[in-house]
């Protein structure tokens, strides 16, 4: 086959460092356009973004030339560095070291939209620790609490 073709969509989810609760309302909307500009550049899209004052959670086609380690440097860095230059409240700003990036189905995409579009609803239930716990169990990620929070 000459030509090299991927549809892979997966689930992002990081937080701000130490889960401060930092990300504002009235910064939301760019940030999450931002980093859709990080993943085109990539080669990649933003289906959508949701995130509350500290956790966020991005579904994108993710670009068949990058590894996923790479995509999330990339858009953490970015992003990190362009929201420094916003307002001094964010001149010390920083993503938690590590992150979570889950594979799935175009047949779960509209259900993962919606859970995604319902971040400030959900997280007033759950906080992103038992949230992130749950994602694991769901995507069968095993992994040591002792490593998950930094």
């Amino acid at each position: 086959m000459p030509q090299s073709l991927a549809k892979i969509l997966v689930h992002v989810v990081f937080a701000t460092k130490n889960r401060e609760a930092v990300l504002s309302d009235e910064i939301r909307d760019e940030l999450h356009a931002y980093m859709g500009g990080i993943l085109e550049n990539l080669e990649g899209t933003l289906l959508k973004a949701g995130s509350v004052a500290d956790p966020i959670h991005l579904l994108a086609a993710h670009p068949r030339t990058c590894t996923p380690s790479d995509l999330v440097r990339e858009v953490k860095t970015g992003s990190s560095r362009w929201l420094k230059t916003k307002a001094a409240r964010y001149a010390r700003f920083h993503w938690q070291s590590g992150y979570g990036i889950f594979s799935i189905s175009l047949s779960h995409r509209q259900a993962l939209e919606k859970y995604i579009g319902n971040q400030k609803e959900h997280h007033r239930k759950a906080t992103l620790q038992e949230e992130f716990r749950r994602l694991l169990h769901k995507y069968g990620v095993p992994f040591d609490e002792r490593y998950v929070w930094d």
